[in-house]
């Protein structure tokens, strides 16, 4: 048995997910193997990601580790920041020029720096946000990769011992300190009770670092130069590594 432990967003979904991306995630799994996404996304888009684009896998390992969803859309794996450090942690990312933060937690929860942006029942600012028990991930955005690169550094700066600010781009999701792609990976094959061994990781940027360097992995032909560099080889999409690996 072998694992496919692919991202989403440049990866997987890079130039949409057609017929042939199905059909070899199919025979892929057919022949007995594991398909598995791995995204900084979390359990809700999970779902609408499965179904609009009509994918059957086995896993979803969502918030870049935090939690793990089977087949049936359960969750089998959910780790938590304490929820203690919420308010000064989005203090912080408002301070550095965020405009809207994403609180995944056990209510729907966007925060924003200024009451004029909100617009629905589940806006708020910091002066009216509810009491946040835990959270698994904070997602926001900076204008410009520049921005966000040194926000990440800021966080890990105040708030290292807690969280692990995870920058993609422009985007930037903030996790517990000790979880990254790859722990999530090692949860899911604690999980399936496989080896390391098992696993051909596949991704195309920063916060995919941390798979790529654990496991044997390739990059993806438009990835970040560091990504290319770090992994064993590189393909131009899902359809290609499944022929080279089946």
């Amino acid at each position: 048995m072998k694992i496919i432990a692919s991202d989403y967003d440049g990866t997987l979904s890079y130039g949409g997910i057609d017929d042939k991306k199905r059909e070899a995630i199919k025979k892929w799994r057919e022949a007995g193997n594991i398909f598995t996404i791995v995204s900084g996304r979390g359990p809700a888009d999970a779902l609408e990601i499965l179904e609009k684009e009509k994918l059957i896998i086995d896993y979803f390992v969502a918030n870049n580790g935090a939690i793990i969803l089977n087949s049936d859309n359960e969750r089998v794996s959910d780790i938590r920041c304490n929820g203690d450090i919420a308010v000064p942690l989005l203090e912080l990312l408002f301070e550095c020029g965020c405009r809207r933060c994403h609180v995944q937690t056990d209510f729907p929860c966007f925060v924003y720096a200024d009451r004029k942006d909100c617009t629905g029942n589940d806006d708020y600012t910091l002066e009216n946000v509810p009491p946040i028990p835990f959270f698994n991930q904070i997602s926001t955005a900076q204008p410009t990769v520049e921005e966000s690169e040194k926000t990440a550094e800021i966080v890990k700066e105040k708030f290292g011992e807690y969280v692990n600010p995870l920058q993609n781009g422009e985007c930037l999701d903030i996790i517990r300190a000790d979880m990254d792609k790859a722990k999530g990976i090692y949860n899911l094959l604690g999980i399936l009770n496989a080896e390391k061994d098992d696993v051909i990781a596949v991704g195309d940027n920063v916060n995919d670092m941390a798979m790529i360097k654990e496991f044997r992995s390739y990059a993806m032909n438009n990835g970040v130069d560091l990504i290319k560099k770090l992994a064993d080889g590189t393909v131009s999409g899902i359809t290609e590594l499944i022929d080279k690996e089946i």
